[in-house]
């Protein structure tokens, strides 16, 4: 019996390490396009969303995409436009839709010539004397981002939706939490104005 039990246990324990040591499930683009039916009603069939309020996904980091449908799916991050619509897929599903996005070229937009001054001094310099870092810390120059380390691609962005993510992020109370314990985007938002928000939402929607 005894013997019967540490062979289970060491079963196991080989199962349990070869599946760590899988990693993380890789998403499959073809597969994610079949999955994204339902996606392209408010993001576009590529990711390209044409409204506003709907963010753009093509070309968005793959591991930013799994990260915020995984938070969205378990309630870390509140969109009520997206309410149910993860509940019944799995981390292959989650994988497979983020690849596909990924994999998608992303459109840009126009930025509001009397806001671009502004926004690129927020954008490309910060504010010292607000303590504000220039967004391109994180997200580089050209707003690509860093797909390896999780941070955002910017560039082309509807400045309805980078203007509403940063004023929740801003918010003290039942705003947008999911940035980390670092509190990253949280810290940075509290230290932005209505007009600071306007500017770099508008530069961002531009920039390419």
């Amino acid at each position: 019996m005894n013997k019967l039990i540490v062979s289970l246990l060491l079963t196991l324990g080989i199962t349990g390490a070869a599946v760590a040591a899988e990693g993380p499930v890789k998403g499959d683009a073809t597969a994610g396009q079949a999955k994204a039916a339902v996606c392209g009603a408010c993001h576009g069939p590529d990711g390209n969303s044409p409204a506003p309020n709907f963010p753009k996904l093509a070309g968005q980091g793959e591991r930013y995409l799994s990260k915020q449908m995984h938070d969205i799916k378990d309630g870390k991050r509140t969109v009520l436009e997206m309410t149910g619509l993860l509940t019944n897929l799995n981390d292959q599903d989650l994988a497979d839709l983020a690849a596909y996005f990924a994999s998608q070229k992303g459109s840009v937009g126009a930025a509001d010539p009397k806001l671009v001054a502004r926004g690129e001094q927020l954008f490309r310099g910060g504010n010292l004397e607000k303590g504000l870092p220039a967004c391109t810390g994180c997200h580089s120059p050209n707003g690509a981002g860093n797909a390896a380390a999780g941070f955002p691609h910017l560039s082309g962005q509807h400045a309805t939706y980078i203007a509403k993510q940063l004023t929740d992020f801003r918010k003290e109370e039942a705003g947008r939490a999911n940035d980390g314990d670092a509190m990253t985007m949280r810290t940075i938002a509290r230290k932005l104005s209505d007009e600071d928000i306007a500017a770099l939402s508008s530069y961002i929607q531009g920039l390419h």
